[in-house]
């Protein structure tokens, strides 16, 4: 589902489209074919949900609309980026329901799509002249990639769930993260708001990705764009698996996936126990957990009387993270 379709974030649904517009205007001047690649990618739609964050928060901390629009625009080029490598990295023909940019182009012209993404994400960020900001977007860049290397590398090993919520933090959160606290940087509020504007995004970035963990075993193909238990044949431990691990501890199907030359058939009857077992809603009350934490946080900001709209739409957002279905 994309925000369009939730109702409580009608009011930003202009200056989101004003994103989407400044994203497009980056590939002016460039090769065609790079000016084709993000037509494509933005044309495939998302939920645009970070920069939602930025305009949402900085809009009830006060901060300048043009520059909330500028930073959204550079933050979801980054995010875009990172799709079109991990889809490359993960050999993902289809994202929600559409073909991925490597399933059109060789291997090498995508990963010089997604360096150009990355490049023009950079230089609007540049744009805001705040090198704080431009610290935080650097670090958020390597926090993804040590993210995506530990994913890579810890394939076929044991995983527990200290490991997974660090490596989700990394892939994830920390672009949430980003999201909230660069909104709030750009904004007239200190340090202490600062940081539970980090809190907000930390919180609701985790919640995101176990909710999309939960929906890589509940959800359906065509709805969700690969297949059902997709990190699972992959080799690649998530929340639910965890979760069932920690409820069967007698059973030891989950050592299938760490072994190589996996029949289907192993895989897919593990897949169907978890999704029969109570792993599931273990998975999503973890999600809640982290949901109700980023409200608690939000609390704590200011925009209550002359902002209050913005703060509701947030905790709403938050609600909707952890209720969606795709």
């Amino acid at each position: 589902m994309s925000l369009r379709d939730v109702t409580f974030l009608d009011f930003i649904q202009d200056r989101i489209q004003q994103v989407e517009e400044r994203m497009r205007f980056q590939s002016d001047g460039y090769s065609p074919e790079l000016k084709f690649a993000l037509e494509y990618i933005l044309s495939a739609g998302g939920k645009r949900i970070r920069p939602a964050i930025v305009l949402l928060v900085g809009g009830m901390l006060g901060g300048k609309p043009d520059t909330l629009i500028t930073l959204g625009a550079s933050l979801e080029l980054l995010h875009t980026a990172t799709l079109v490598h991990d889809d490359l990295i993960d050999g993902s023909l289809l994202r929600r329901g559409n073909f991925t940019l490597n399933a059109n182009w060789s291997p090498a012209a995508t990963v010089l799509a997604g360096d150009y993404l990355f490049s023009r994400s950079a230089s609007l960020g540049a744009d805001l002249d705040n090198l704080a900001i431009s610290r935080l977007f650097a670090d958020t860049l390597a926090a993804i990639v040590s993210g995506e290397i530990t994913q890579l590398f810890g394939r076929q090993r044991t995983a527990d769930r200290e490991a997974y919520y660090q490596r989700i933090c990394e892939k994830t959160a920390s672009l949430f993260v980003f999201a909230a606290k660069a909104a709030a940087m750009v904004s007239n509020v200190d340090e202490e708001a600062i940081e539970y504007a980090s809190s907000y995004g930390h919180e609701l970035g985790m919640a995101f990705q176990i909710v999309d963990d939960i929906l890589d075993f509940t959800g359906e193909q065509a709805t969700v764009g690969k297949p059902v238990g997709s990190d699972l044949r992959q080799g690649i431990i998530t929340l639910p698996a965890i979760c069932y691990q920690e409820l069967h501890p007698s059973d030891d199907s989950i050592a299938v996936v760490f072994k190589g030359d996996v029949e289907k058939a192993q895989i897919e009857r593990l897949i169907a126990s978890i999704q029969a077992s109570e792993a599931i809603e273990h998975a999503h009350q973890e999600a809640e957990q982290f949901a109700k934490r980023a409200i608690a946080a939000l609390e704590k900001l200011p925009g209550e009387q002359a902002r209050g709209k913005e703060k509701q739409a947030l905790r709403e957002l938050a609600e909707f993270v952890v209720s969606r279905r795709v």
